[in-house]
């Protein structure tokens, strides 16, 4: 694999992955646009390897909060009257549940059926303009202080159908984060709390059953690429987190369709496969 290759799937996994983006759908479209016959075997590998960039970057930027919440669940998680940390830690659980149900019931139509550019071009644009309007008529009032189970439950049902490819698990939760009433910032912190467990055992799940087919020739390449998905991702999670205290979602929703629309007139048109 060329390092060209391999930094710009990098670049792209870092950029889109906490992004309301869409990163399977973006890393998909590169696959499609710029795929030199490389084995199919060995750039899955690739790509699950490079997803561990993005997985440490979530890590190591909530790592304070990571530590508090557990700390805070073993400690008062099961007394009757848990602290703000503890329930914390049993919001997430709560909303990770979904996806991880829907992930094992429907592993190999995921991983087969979905995977299509097609697909992709509609949930880019439908979920864009349900993100748009979750952003416009979302009361944008309440803290992540006072999340309830049920809304962890909600929020975890969004985060579910971003195993669709083009629906975005950030795009998923933030936007029923946002129909529930929660701040911009509120609806992105939990998202990205919310996402740390499903991320890490879909990524490792992932990695563990690819690694051995990269190939030793890719392995410094793989390296690189997957720092540069670290990096990326670490400052796209900072960016989103300050840009979302004062600005709206809208630049995230006109790239989702134009995107979108794009992937649909280049199949149409011949211009790239499915």
């Amino acid at each position: 694999m060329s390092i060209a290759f391999a930094l710009l799937l990098g670049l792209v996994q870092g950029l889109t992955e906490f992004l309301p983006v869409s990163s399977s759908a973006h890393v998909q479209l590169v696959e499609s646009i710029f795929h030199l016959n490389y084995d199919k075997a060995s750039l899955t590998a690739f790509i699950a390897t490079i997803q561990l960039g993005t997985e440490a970057a979530v890590l190591v930027f909530f790592w304070k909060d990571i530590v508090k919440i557990v700390k805070a669940w073993f400690g008062s998680g099961f007394s009757k009257n848990p602290s703000q940390d503890a329930k914390m830690g049993w919001l997430v659980i709560f909303g990770s549940m979904p996806v991880v149900i829907a992930g094992l019931l429907f592993k190999d139509v995921i991983e087969t059926s979905l995977r299509n550019l097609w697909i992709i071009s509609i949930t880019l644009v439908v979920f864009g303009l349900i993100l748009a309007l979750a952003d416009r008529i979302g009361a944008k009032e309440k803290q992540i202080s006072e999340l309830t189970p049920m809304h962890g439950l909600l929020y975890g049902l969004g985060q579910m159908l971003a195993v669709i490819p083009g629906v975005s698990r950030s795009g998923g939760t933030i936007s029923v984060g946002l129909l529930l009433g929660y701040s911009r910032e509120a609806a992105a912190r939990y998202s990205f709390l919310l996402a740390i467990p499903a991320v890490l055992a879909s990524g490792l799940y992932e990695f563990a059953g690819s690694y051995k087919d990269l190939a030793t020739s890719d392995l410094l390449v793989t390296a690189i690429a997957t720092l540069v998905s670290f990096i990326v991702g670490l400052a796209v999670i900072k960016f989103l987190l300050n840009y979302l205290i004062k600005r709206s979602f809208a630049p995230f929703i006109w790239w989702r369709l134009i995107v979108g629309v794009s992937i649909f007139i280049a199949l149409s048109a011949g211009w790239i496969n499915a």
